[in-house]
């Protein structure tokens, strides 16, 4: 919180830090999937059904909506993120995630630099980040997990700040 020197990085900060460490179980962590699906949903995102087998997260033609809440808010940011020719690609041609069962697949599809993908990666993530917070979600664990106060001595501040900012830019994000 220190090194965030402008109000909108602390509240949005503050917004992150005032939720859940701890991942949601059973009933909440199921109510937390379905605001997520609704969200998707509201961005016109298909889902692919229940009971589909899905290779990604993101196959270039809808969503697994199997996985967590914030594995889906993620792939959200990522639609929201992608080009309209980048979403017909799995993993938004951004190479496997986490969870791809087809790596070799995904890898064939990554159309980004290896500087671009990380670029995308921190973007999406923030943005899954606040979402969380939003719906009242465990934002707190995405942020520890996914590492945003790696380098806290030196960069996380500005990394935090930077990232903020280009979503501002892009549109995703008001103050």
């Amino acid at each position: 919180m220190a090194g965030l020197d402008d109000p909108f990085s602390r509240r949005t900060f503050l917004q992150i830090r005032s939720t859940s460490s701890y991942r949601a179980n059973d009933v909440d962590a199921e109510r937390h999937r379905t605001a997520a699906l609704s969200l998707a949903r509201s961005f016109g995102i298909p889902i692919h059904p229940e009971g589909t087998r899905c290779q990604y997260n993101w196959d270039g033609a809808a969503l697994n909506g199997t996985t967590e809440a914030y594995v889906i808010l993620h792939e959200i940011a990522h639609f929201a993120l992608a080009p309209p020719e980048q979403r017909r690609l799995i993993d938004f041609g951004l190479g496997p995630g986490p969870d791809t069962i087809d790596r070799d697949a995904a890898t064939s599809a990554a159309v980004l630099s290896l500087l671009a993908r990380e670029e995308d990666e921190a973007r999406a993530s923030l943005l899954g980040i606040i979402w969380e917070a939003q719906l009242g979600q465990p934002a707190l664990a995405s942020f520890l997990d996914q590492n945003w106060l790696e380098g806290l001595d030196r960069s996380a501040a500005s990394h935090f700040t930077a990232v903020l900012r280009t979503l501002h830019q892009r549109g995703l994000l008001s103050r």
